[in-house]
């Protein structure tokens, strides 16, 4: 018995141990992006990536926020865009989902296989595109950022399934009370959804926070750029600067002005800054959020 003990301890303490590791090979990169971010520019050159920044210099941050106005309304759109969103793709979503997980709905199997054709067929970027702009006429507005991901097929089956575990019984005793099928969604059946809607919720922000593609499709307008897009413009910038330095000019004095490698980790840390802050306050719903729903009965 005392040598099953030991072993057992001594599994833990390696399981400890490669968790351990694990969670290092995650927070060590961006620990190294946030050096490098406040490391000047002439000492990336010479020596290198190092966690402990040996020339502290702010040059990426102003070189970033050069442009104040610009970065911190493209802040507020995003943000604005990832909240509307996202509060939107949960309605939709949980709305489609519950109907369909109820057997008394009229032809639920044939909408089904509606909802599933969009996971294995895509009509493609240019039809997507004409709808948007000559049907829709939603080129150059703050919708056309929130509409494209307001609804996603693969959620909705997830939380279709999510649906199903909740018993029939109380469904049927809320309607015996008298309460309508819309109370009884609101009522009974979200707040028993709350692990899959912050997981959902939580993969949905991300991917409106991240999303530049369909600013550089649709908006124009520089007062409705979103961050991402802004800061891969920023990007783009500076490697033009770089591509067409004056002859006369060494590399390394122009690299001494201009932080390229410093102003792309300082980007990362802006841009991955407040998802960073609201993963932990969703991070106890994941695994059950992960589980239930994702396996059919």
């Amino acid at each position: 018995m005392k040598s099953r003990r030991i072993k057992i301890s001594a599994g833990r303490i390696a399981t400890h141990v490669i968790f351990i590791l694990l969670c290092l090979l995650c927070i060590l990169p961006l620990i190294l992006v946030v050096a490098i971010s406040f490391t000047d520019e002439r000492t990336l050159m010479v020596d290198g990536y190092r966690f402990i920044p040996q020339v502290f210099s702010v040059k990426a941050y102003r070189y970033v926020f050069s442009g104040a106005t610009s970065v911190f309304n493209a802040y507020g759109v995003t943000i604005l865009v990832t909240c509307l969103g996202t509060i939107l793709h949960l309605f939709v979503t949980s709305m489609l989902a519950y109907s369909l997980s109820r057997k008394e709905v009229t032809h639920r199997k044939g909408i089904s296989l509606f909802v599933y054709i969009p996971v294995l067929f895509n009509g493609g970027l240019v039809p997507y595109y004409i709808l948007m702009t000559r049907y829709l006429h939603l080129k150059n507005t703050i919708w056309v950022l929130i509409i494209v991901n307001v609804v996603s097929a693969v959620n909705v089956l997830i939380m279709k399934n999510f649906f199903r575990t909740i018993p029939d019984a109380l469904i049927e005793s809320a309607r015996i009370d008298g309460s309508s099928e819309f109370k009884t969604f609101y009522k009974i059946v979200l707040p028993l959804s709350t692990p899959s809607l912050a997981t959902i919720g939580l993969f949905v922000a991300i991917a409106y926070w991240n999303d530049w593609m369909t600013c550089s499709l649709y908006i124009e307008k520089s007062k409705l750029y979103t961050l991402q897009y802004l800061l891969q413009a920023l990007m783009n910038n500076i490697e033009y600067l770089q591509a067409n330095v004056h002859a006369s000019q060494s590399m390394e004095a122009a690299l001494g002005m201009l932080p390229s490698e410093g102003a792309r980790m300082a980007t990362c840390v802006l841009a991955i800054g407040p998802i960073i802050l609201l993963y932990p306050f969703l991070q106890k719903y994941f695994e059950k959020g992960l589980t239930i729903g994702a396996v059919k009965e």
